[in-house]
């Protein structure tokens, strides 16, 4: 009976690993391919476009089966990771030809969305990080890490709050949790688009003991350990260019929680979930990967201590007063390589010849930058100048071991520099006296035969050998070769002295390649115990690139140094603009705004018409808050700020029907973080709070809001309405002003001035909106006849019910009869004492009212 296809060897022990990854898949090994075997095969050859076929297709139990090249494994990968799934690669652990019996195989690496560490193009200013979280009563351990360059943060989140925020700021797209973690985490951690993972503790580690040195507090100590733990397990090799934890707290930052970042578009549009469009997309002219990712975290996390936030500006300006310098700055950096990415792939033994020749030539450039910082002679430059350091032993090595122009494998040869090492040369020179030998050999046999064609070549199977063709074997003398291969149309031949000068020349050449290879390692080795150096060099060229950024962007823009102040709340902007539209409209087309907010004002309530402007100043004042405190210049002519510590938004609508949210619930979940979370320091904006349910229902949140807000949080709000009557709030609340976007009707069309004035709008020009938008005239023509009814429609006498607001929704249709004087409704109307009630009470009195009559 012939084997069944799953009781082989080979299969057996393709089951036996895979079952040590049942969430993966197994890229196993074959020769010069990967093969992908079972529902591994179903799946993969859909998501890779593959071609399924079986193995053993006449067996009883044929085996679903694809496969790729090992040469182009990569891309594969990356496809299967993008997706969101993990990529186990099994390798081949010993020689075929030299195995006994079944070739022995491991997984070599366990790739998941959080360990990539390729990088595609246009990535190279992104981080990819892998998080992990414990939970411990009511807190939460939670670090993070970036494989590719060896960041390691880590802190304690005191609510879900927090900690949905900080997945969201770093867009992790793998989470890493213990087994029994509960159901509520599990269920949190698998919001968004994000795997979750799990790890056991694996006991004490070399690598985690080394990373939590500075740890003291216990929780982070652990969610480290657990985070070090499943990259060992994952990896499966030296992590030397991890660094140590650095602990951080989120209340050292400016806080933003995801709806804020999405909402003021800060490193991704929030339409299209680009960079095009973005404050990152202004700011960003960084010349160099490891700025461009500095430069998100510094926006991500702006600073609340001044004294951190002025040597920023004040570097910045020095860049800004040298101009030649700082274009000279420029052209050096546009030279420096990815050092901490280089770093990384020395650490994980990926580096070939051509990554070195990137970090030599990175190298080269730090001495010339040192010197044009040492022009700058105010003395802002001077510690982060003695920090650069130039590692110029490893420049030197480099320099002296490496081919300018290397080839990409490290296994082939050619990497190292000749007189670098004297067997390598002497291997090279028996090599090249050797090939002059052949050609010299094949000259003197083209002479001794007559046979011009007569060549001596080489290839991997039958070595070196002498072809003659067919048509001149007769030319040949009796006995003076020996036959090797016969063709179609020629003969192989060989001779005893090409016989041992072919074994001089493959064993000089084998010879040559494992001490080149030998050779390269080492080099590797010398590096990688460099590998700190390099990491700290990295963070101050860095730091330098954005920097510099800041200044060609607050020149080209026209931005100014804005002045920080502790101990008061006041904000003073003159001239302030949206640096996102500006650069979208130009500055000769956009039209500034002031936004002046003393301490006897806490909430600016603004109205005007759609389209006018209304969410661009509100999103403005963020923007320039978040610029400032990032350590940038901003977009105004003046600007004296404080320090905020939270920003919260409420804008546009949005729903979340996968979680069963509609727009009104989105809208009152994000208006309640803000109403718990912010404290008189934050910055609030709302915008057309209450807009998504019954117009009453909406104007008493609206007003409730508003009245909270200034009497219990006290934070800068501001708060834009269509909700014309809260304007009258300002009779009530006395750090609330009212403001205006200006708009003019001309012989029947809206003109928006796009500027903030003082005081109410009078109206809400919706209607001409609506034709701005481009609805039918005859539609249009028909609102504006029921508006002027509406707007006409007055009490007919003393007993009538007073008229609602002209923008609620009242009844198209001819009213009913006016009740009796003698009903009750009528006595409560009369009774009511109108001048001494609050806006809110007189909207209560007439809900209650309409409801009653509703029922008659």
């Amino acid at each position: 009976m012939p084997q069944q296809t799953s009781e082989t060897p080979m299969m057996q022990q393709y089951m036996a690993i895979k079952n040590q990854y049942p969430d993966a898949f197994l890229f196993y090994r074959i020769g010069d391919f990967y093969e992908l075997f079972y529902d591994d095969a179903i799946k993969g050859s859909q998501l890779l476009e593959l071609t399924l076929t079986a193995r053993n297709k006449s067996a009883a139990d044929p085996i679903p089966m694809c496969g790729v090249p090992h040469h182009a494994v990569q891309s594969y990968i990356d496809i299967l990771i993008d997706h969101g799934d993990k990529v186990a690669i099994c390798e081949q652990m010993e020689d075929p030809k030299t195995a006994v019996g079944m070739v022995k195989r491991e997984v070599i690496q366990l790739v998941t969305p959080g360990t990539k560490m390729a990088v595609k193009a246009g990535e190279a200013k992104s981080n990819n990080y892998l998080t992990a979280v414990i939970a411990a009563k009511h807190q939460y351990g939670f670090a993070y890490t970036d494989l590719s360059t060896g960041e390691l943060k880590v802190t304690t989140l005191a609510s879900q709050f927090s900690l949905q925020n900080e997945l969201a700021a770093l867009n992790t797209r793998e989470v890493v949790t213990r087994p029994d973690a509960d159901a509520a985490l599990t269920a949190l951690l698998h919001q968004g688009d994000r795997l979750v993972s799990t790890q056991a503790d694996t006991g004490a580690a070399a690598e985690a003991s080394y990373v939590t040195q500075g740890l003291t507090d216990s929780l982070q100590q652990a969610v480290v350990t657990l985070l070090m733990q499943y990259l060992l397990a994952t990896q499966k090799r030296s992590l030397a260019h991890i660094q140590t934890a650095v602990a951080y707290t989120t209340a050292n930052y400016l806080e933003m929680d995801q709806d804020a970042r999405v909402n003021l578009d800060i490193l991704k549009n929030s339409r299209t979930g680009l960079k095009g469009d973005t404050l990152l997309s202004v700011l960003d002219q960084t010349k160099t990967a490891m700025g461009g990712r500095l430069l998100k975290q510094w926006l991500d996390r702006p600073l609340l201590d001044i004294a951190a936030i002025s040597p920023r500006q004040k570097r910045v300006q020095d860049l800004l007063d040298h101009y030649f310098e700082r274009s000279e700055l420029q052209a050096r950096l546009t030279k420096v390589y990815d050092l901490e990415r280089l770093a990384g792939r020395v650490a994980f033994g990926n580096v070939n010849g051509r990554d070195l020749i990137q970090l030599q030539t990175s190298l080269d450039q730090i001495p010339a930058l040192q010197e044009i910082l040492g022009k700058l002679d105010d003395g802002s430059f001077k510690a982060l100048r003695e920090h650069l350091d130039p590692v110029a032993d490893i420049a030197g090595l480099i320099r002296r071991a490496i081919e300018p122009d290397p080839p990409i494998s490290v296994t082939d040869g050619g990497v190292i520099m000749r007189g670098y090492n004297q067997q390598l040369d002497d291997y090279r020179d028996a090599m090249a006296n050797s090939k002059q030998w052949i050609a010299e050999l094949e000259a003197q046999e083209r002479e001794a035969t007559g046979i011009h064609n007569l060549r001596i070549r080489y290839n991997k199977v039958f070595g070196y050998y002498i072809e003659i063709t067919k048509a001149n074997l007769a030319k040949v003398p009796a006995g003076r070769y020996e036959r090797k291969q016969t063709l179609t149309n020629a003969e192989r031949f060989s001779t005893p002295a090409l016989k041992e000068k072919e074994s001089l020349i493959l064993t000089a050449q084998e010879s040559s390649t494992a001490l080149e290879y030998q050779l390269f390692q080492e080099i590797r080795d010398q590096v990688k115990a460099q590998i700190t150096r390099l990491q700290a060099l990295a963070a101050q060229v860095a730091m330098l690139d954005v920097l510099q950024s800041f200044a060609v962007v607050a020149e080209n823009n026209h931005y100014v140094r804005p002045v920080m102040q502790a101990g008061t709340h006041a904000v003073t902007i003159h001239g302030g603009r949206h640096p996102v539209v500006e650069r979208v409209l130009g500055s000769q087309q956009y039209i500034p705004n002031d936004v002046v907010m003393g301490d006897d004002t806490d909430v600016l309530l603004i109205t005007g018409p759609n389209m006018s402007g209304k969410s661009t100043y509100m999103r403005q004042l963020a923007l320039i808050v978040v610029m400032a405190q990032a350590g940038s210049f901003v977009p105004a002519d003046s600007a004296q700020l404080p320090i905020f510590d939270q920003i919260f938004t409420r804008i546009g609508a949005a729903d979340n029907l996968a979680a069963g949210q509609s727009t009104f619930m989105v809208e009152m979940m994000e208006a309640n973080a803000a109403l718990r979370h912010a404290t008189a320091s934050s910055l609030i904006l709302f915008d057309e709070i209450g807009r998504g349910t019954a117009t009453y229902d909406g104007m008493a949140l609206a007003q409730a809001i508003v009245e909270y807000l200034h009497d219990h949080v006290h934070a800068k709000t501001l708060f834009s309405t269509h909700y014309h009557e809260l304007t009258s709030l300002a009779d009530s609340l006395k750090k609330l002003r009212n403001v205006h976007v200006g708009a003019v009707e001309e012989k029947g069309n809206l003109v928006f001035l796009h500027k903030m004035m003082p005081g109410p709008a009078d109206k809400s020009y919706g209607i001409h909106v609506a034709k701005l938008a481009g609805l039918p005239t005859a539609l249009l023509n028909r609102a504006d006849t029921i508006l002027t009814d509406l707007e006409d429609t007055a009490p007919a006498s003393a007993d009538t019910v007073a008229e609602p607001p002209s923008d609620t929704q009242l009844s198209l249709f001819t009213p009913e009869p006016v009740a009796p004087a003698s009903d009750p409704i009528l006595t409560k109307l009369k009774q009511f004492d109108l001048m001494g009630a609050t806006p809110m009470d007189a909207m209560n009195l007439i809900y209650n009212l309409q409801n009653r009559l509703k029922k008659k």
